[in-house]
């Protein structure tokens, strides 16, 4: 299974890697929005783990552009990020994505048991 983890900070670009690559998947990683939506024209991922603050375009408008592609609004989205005002979580679910996961309270466990679940639906 093909996992794009699209975030800008590198050392979580590695971590994430890495523990990923430990539980079996492969992962491609994209540094921002814009960079993610370039690879996806060609990397086809079983699920995207998306960060929401980052430069030139944020998760969000990643999700717009992902829910307006017909060829890539089915891929699952779970959302990973710092932010988790009921607002930003209802804001990223109506966006498109299917689970959101707050940073702050990280459980790399918890995160692989939720990209299983995506990836089995």
């Amino acid at each position: 299974m093909k996992i794009l983890v699209v975030e800008d900070d590198h050392f979580f670009q590695k971590f994430y890697s890495l523990k990923l690559k430990e539980a079996g998947f492969e992962v491609d990683l994209a540094g921002d929005g814009v960079e993610a939506l370039e690879k996806l024209t060609q990397y086809k991922p079983d699920l995207i783990l998306l960060d929401i603050i980052m430069p030139k375009k944020d998760g969000f408008e990643v999700l717009e552009a992902l829910k307006g592609d017909p060829a890539l609004k089915n891929i699952p989205v779970l959302v990973f990020s710092t932010l988790g005002q009921d607002s930003d979580v209802e804001r990223a679910k109506n966006l498109g994505a299917r689970d959101f996961v707050n940073k702050s309270f990280f459980d790399f466990d918890n995160l692989v048991v939720k990209v299983k679940s995506l990836l089995s639906k």
